[in-house]
């Protein structure tokens, strides 16, 4: 069999054997297992959190670990109580200087951080904080990762492929490297986002939060970022639609809230001078 034939044929065997179901019944590309996503996930972290602390880029604001400790707590004892499987995960959170920065991401594993720029520049209430949390384990918990670094894997392997069977090499790889930079450079793909959005907001209605929390976040989002790129070229569906979407889903998750809060599940907040596991 010729070169061509047989790189082609090993990318669709792997396709065909890696496909998975995430959590809402998307069909997902796992050439990466979720064990290897954590593992590799873990190494990310501890590696991210050393450089922050030397940079002397970690808070040390009690009142603030307290709050991001229960907040998150209460998530994550809804997603564990769901998925127990992340019982043994190394739930924590880092605690980043960043005044200019509104952000928040979660690794697989249950490793998260958030910049300090989110409560500054947003005024956050505890319920639009949980969906900003909820949104991010949600990611962990859909298995985001591995899904990432699967479609870096099957695009580094689409590339092999495309040289070696296009008759234009030049425009091949050309065609591949847009494809790289718009599966690798940006975070997760619109249907990552907006899956999270889904399962982050139903996590957080069962952990006792106000789901219309979501559509205030999100016009606190745009007022602070505009309206942002067009759709089409971002990964993060539009702040209009993506607030519509959230919108629709709250009459439903007002249903399934949970009335009061129950116990935080045991959270680890890093702070200045703290050492990541």
């Amino acid at each position: 069999m010729r070169p061509r034939l047989v790189i082609t044929h090993l990318l669709l065997a792997a396709l065909l054997v890696a496909c998975a179901t995430s959590p809402t019944g998307r069909r997902q590309l796992l050439l990466v297992s979720p064990e290897s996503a954590v593992v590799e996930s873990r190494k990310a972290y501890v590696s991210t959190v050393r450089q922050l602390d030397a940079e002397d880029k970690l808070l040390d604001d009690p009142l603030l670990a307290d709050r991001v400790q229960v907040i998150t707590g209460r998530l994550v004892a809804v997603a564990v109580e769901a998925y127990p499987h992340t019982r043994d995960w190394d739930w924590s959170v880092a605690l980043i200087d960043g005044p200019g920065t509104v952000n928040a991401w979660c690794m697989a594993g249950g490793r998260m951080a958030v910049y300090s720029g989110l409560f500054e520049k947003l005024k956050l209430t505890d319920d639009e904080f949980a969906q900003i949390m909820g949104h991010e384990i949600s990611h962990a918990l859909a298995n985001h990762t591995a899904e990432r670094m699967s479609v870096a894997m099957a695009t580094s392997v689409g590339v092999v492929a495309a040289g070696v069977a296009a008759e234009n090499h030049g425009a091949a790889l050309a065609g591949a490297a847009l494809a790289a930079q718009l599966a690798i450079q940006l975070p997760n793909s619109r249907a990552s986002e907006s899956e999270a959005d889904q399962i982050g907001i139903e996590l957080a209605a069962r952990a006792g939060y106000n789901p219309a929390a979501a559509v205030t976040l999100w016009e606190k989002m745009e007022s602070v970022g505009g309206a942002g790129p067009a759709e089409f070229l971002s990964t993060h569906p539009a702040p209009a639609n993506r607030r519509a979407d959230l919108q629709a889903m709250v009459p439903e998750m007002r249903g399934i809230q949970r009335r009061g809060f129950g116990p935080p599940y045991p959270v680890t907040i890093i702070r200045e001078g703290a050492q990541a596991r």
